[in-house]
């Protein structure tokens, strides 16, 4: 049974200081076909739309939040069964879903001309919504990411897609959440921040979008979300002829979106900004927060 959502938002409030420390946030919600999506909207000003990637949430994004929302507006969406939004556990979890979730939200919030900073699979799902609506994007910052075809998998994470064996790997040992909060950075964590990143994934049943993403990547003409990628590497070429300005920062140390896939994106739009950090991981905004804070600044001055 679901609780009403002022009632969610009472228990979030109590728990967050000491679950979900650096995230001074409210909490909103989306009604949309299976369940309850959860989202940030802070500030005003121009719009910067956030899309976080597998297995992290809003959650990744806080310090960025708090910095832009002085002079823009920020909404920062957690896919469902992602962060804090519902988990339902029969739910069609594939790319094409997540984008328009993504654009459902948007609907919802009206917003008309915006920006996106996406990270992870929020690559494929922020562009995926992107190519569908060139005319309404401003800015474009893309951070250890694709949104294009790509055969490269590293065996961990091969090993967590197998029938069986992967969904107990993930759902049931926490094997692909868990690993991520020392594998995915080169600065440790402090200890309540790892447990804020877990803090939504705390059982098999909270891990079933997890679990979906890590099936979902599309390798092979055989895999679900393939023609979907396929579609969405093919229009890439028409944000770059539109000349937005892009933004590529980069984690050298990624295991997963190597220096391949930071190629792959320069070839794509070539007059990007880039800034390539060889000492931080997956989780950039983790390792380099304070160096990425005037990049940030810059790019995004209004």
């Amino acid at each position: 049974m679901k609780l009403p959502i002022f009632i969610n938002e009472i228990i979030f409030q109590a728990v967050s200081k000491t679950v979900y420390p650096d995230y001074p946030f409210t909490s909103h919600y989306l009604e949309i076909d299976g369940g309850r999506l959860h989202y940030i909207d802070e500030g005003e000003g121009p719009v910067v739309v956030m899309v976080h990637g597998n297995p992290t949430w809003s959650y990744y994004f806080r310090h960025l939040i708090v910095q832009l929302r002085e002079n823009h507006r920020v909404v920062a969406i957690d896919h469902m069964g992602c962060g804090l939004s519902d988990k339902p556990q029969d739910y069609p979890y594939c790319l094409a879903q997540h984008i328009v979730n993504l654009e459902s939200l948007l609907k919802h919030l009206q917003i008309g001309r915006f920006s996106l900073v996406v990270h992870d699979w929020g690559g494929a799902i922020g562009m995926g919504c992107a190519v569908n609506h060139i005319d309404r994007i401003e800015k474009i910052v893309a951070m250890n990411t694709a949104a294009f075809r790509s055969t490269r998998i590293p065996r961990r994470i091969q090993l967590c897609r197998l029938p069986v064996l992967g969904e107990i790997i993930v759902r049931l040992f926490n094997g692909f959440a868990w690993p991520a909060t020392f594998m995915a950075v080169k600065n440790k964590l402090a200890p309540d921040v790892a447990k804020a990143y877990l803090a939504p994934y705390n059982s098999w049943q909270n891990r079933v979008a997890v679990y979906s993403f890590v099936r979902d990547i599309p390798l092979a003409p055989r895999d679900k979300s393939y023609t979907t990628l396929v579609d969405i590497d093919r229009r890439l070429h028409l944000l770059r002829d539109a000349a937005l300005p892009v933004l590529l920062v980069w984690g050298g140390g990624d295991f997963c979106f190597n220096e391949e896939f930071f190629q792959e994106w320069q070839k794509r739009f070539p007059d990007a900004e880039s800034h390539y950090f060889g000492d931080a991981g997956h989780y950039l905004l983790e390792d380099k927060q304070v160096d990425l804070e005037p990049i940030f600044a810059s790019f995004f001055r209004v």
